[in-house]
């Protein structure tokens, strides 16, 4: 089963000032992919400089050419589905195709308030994801769109050409609950998750254990609608797993992780970009040898 790398790097350098750097390296490096968060906010990051996706995917598109870029992830919190699939449509269509759309339902925390709302309930995220994604879905297929549902609207919204990738762009759905995993096996180009926070700070064997009752319960959506498991890609987003800091610190590390996690079915993992002083402090060196070595270190 062949595995990519990707990255995640994070909006907190000025453009100016490193933030271009960022991205041209990834590509330099060959990853596959170049995420970015898209939060208003975030963390320890709160009272820190912080860029929104959508200016910083369109930026890292013009100077680039191959790599694919990308959310990872977007949520309802403070989106709503017709604006987004304009903003996505063109986003594709700058970048020449090579728009990934990692969406998820969301949390808690400062984009959850940040408009005003209150906070939603668990539940109330799910119900919206489950009505976000499928609108998200029309909008970026069809010319134009009318829905009126429990919580988005769209009156005759048009999205003309549409997305240069055909029919749409990739969704990455983001999901460990039953209700999430069949959105991302009904409307998923791929499947993303960053493993189980209970097990977070627990053991490497408890997280695989986790991420396989998870894998598992992808597997039973797939099935139940007659999807083929080869059809949907299988992404980890690695810092959050038990082993994150200890992965980046030699390519050894990162290589036996990524075998262990290969063999459970991921065909793609996710690695943060360094940043200093931080929860995602890596050495830089170390980064760049995994991102050019590890992959062939783990199919010599």
């Amino acid at each position: 089963m062949t595995l990519r790398l990707s990255t995640v790097i994070l909006p907190v350098r000025p453009w100016h000032e490193g933030g271009r750097d960022q991205w041209e390296r990834a590509e330099r490096l060959g990853f596959h992919t170049a995420y970015t968060y898209d939060h208003l906010s975030w963390r320890s990051f709160r009272d820190q400089t912080w860029y929104g996706a959508v200016p910083t995917l369109t930026a890292a598109a013009a100077v680039t050419e191959r790599i694919r870029l990308g959310t990872l992830v977007t949520s309802p919190n403070f989106r709503h589905p017709v604006t987004l699939a304009k903003e996505l449509m063109s986003l594709d269509d700058i970048s020449g195709g090579r728009i990934t759309l990692g969406i998820g339902a969301g949390g808690n925390g400062f984009d959850a308030t940040a408009l005003g709302q209150e906070e939603w309930s668990p539940r109330e995220r799910a119900d919206r994801f489950a009505e976000f994604v499928p609108l998200l879905d029309r909008l970026l297929t069809e010319p134009a769109v009318t829905h009126h549902g429990t919580f988005y609207s769209a009156d005759e919204a048009r999205n003309i050409p549409g997305c240069v990738q055909r029919p749409r762009l990739p969704f990455a759905v983001a999901a460990t609950g039953p209700r999430g995993v069949k959105l991302a096996a009904s409307h998923g180009q791929a499947w993303v998750t960053a493993g189980d926070p209970k097990h977070a700070e627990g053991t490497p064997e408890e997280s695989l254990a986790a991420l396989r009752v998870q894998h598992g319960r992808l597997e039973k959506a797939l099935a139940e609608i007659g999807r083929d498991s080869e059809s949907i890609e299988k992404v980890l987003l690695t810092g959050f797993t038990p082993e994150r800091g200890a992965i980046l610190e030699s390519v050894d590390a990162f290589v036996d992780f990524a075998g262990r996690h290969r063999e459970l079915g991921f065909t793609e993992l996710v690695i943060h970009a360094p940043i200093p002083d931080s929860d995602f402090a890596a050495d830089e060196a170390v980064f760049e040898r995994i991102a050019t070595e590890a992959l062939a270190q783990l199919e010599g």
